[in-house]
């Protein structure tokens, strides 16, 4: 992914935690459901009862700025991921690259919804190491990246990109993590719209079909990334071998293959991600066409 002159990062819009482990190990929301996923699977076959409850199904709720977030816990070095993205890779500077594809993702997504009069709220990406208070719970790097609505914000460890390629079996690269971002952020989109919000109800009346709508969102939130992703291919910062890169990666958090990797087998009724070929066939709808409106996973959303 190639970032060129007046492409830029905003500082202001992440959080930088890392270095400032906090609390204990505990349940925080899900958005791609990554590694954490593969530790609920291995419970499931032990015979435990563990729900994955994605930050995208839970209710409304007003934002705080929420536990974690005092100064104390912020380091002053964030300005250093801001300023121009010219020439900057996940290799040269990894937090930096992050904070550049979110700024963009972010910037995309508010001349989106401008297009149709609706107005967007900036979600902060807060960057930690192991664990971290959010509103959601204690996030931790074993839940893997997720979307919290309770507060608005993105939480990413970037230590999972590494559990992606090495654990996961992804073969990486600067759009596969840029493929995580964007993910996470089609999550935020769908909180803005109302999407989380209709969702939690559905499953609030119906607890037998959580898992199906689960998995509708989680596909919604794969082909928004996509969507963006058309943008970026089009501004000319991705190439079509980098696509395969992001395709690579949907298809290794795919709920049928990490069942697999972690007990040999493969439940469908448990999925709450999708399946390995819905993520990117998601993906592509998105990707392809660089229309939101293709993206009604969810019927009547």
């Amino acid at each position: 992914m190639r970032f060129g002159q007046g492409d830029n990062a905003d500082s202001g819009t992440v959080e930088d935690r890392r270095g400032f482990p906090g609390g204990r190990l505990g349940m925080a929301g899900g958005g791609l459901g990554l590694v954490g996923a593969i530790l609920v699977v291995l419970v499931r076959a032990l015979g435990g009862d563990v729900s994955v409850d994605d930050g995208s199904t839970r209710g409304p709720s007003p934002r705080p700025a929420g536990p974690g977030t005092s100064a104390s816990q912020t380091r002053t070095s964030s300005a250093s991921l801001g300023g121009s993205c010219e020439g900057v890779t996940s290799a040269t500077d990894q937090g930096k690259f992050i904070t550049c594809v979110e700024t963009n993702v972010q910037s995309f997504w508010r001349d989106e919804l401008a297009k149709s009069h609706q107005s967007y709220e900036v979600s902060k990406l807060v960057l930690f190491t192991d664990r971290t208070q959010s509103a959601c719970g204690t996030a931790s790097a074993a839940t893997g990246p997720f979307y919290c609505p309770p507060d608005g914000k993105v939480y990413l460890d970037l230590g999972f990109f590494q559990q992606l390629t090495t654990r996961l079996g992804a073969t990486g690269g600067d759009f596969a993590e840029a493929y995580v971002v964007a993910h996470e952020y089609g999550h935020h989109i769908q909180d803005l719209l109302g999407t989380e919000k209709r969702v939690h109800a559905q499953m609030s009346r119906n607890p037998e079909e959580r898992n199906a709508l689960s998995v509708r969102v989680e596909l919604q939130a794969d082909c928004y990334a996509g969507v963006w992703g058309h943008s970026a291919f089009g501004a000319g910062k991705v190439s079509r071998d980098e696509i395969a890169q992001a395709l690579d990666a949907a298809s290794a958090v795919g709920d049928d293959r990490i069942q697999k990797q972690a007990r040999g087998r493969v439940n469908p009724e448990t999925f709450t991600h999708g399946s390995s070929a819905d993520r990117q066939k998601w993906f592509n709808a998105g990707m392809t066409s660089g229309d939101p409106n293709a993206c009604n996973t969810l019927g009547r959303d």
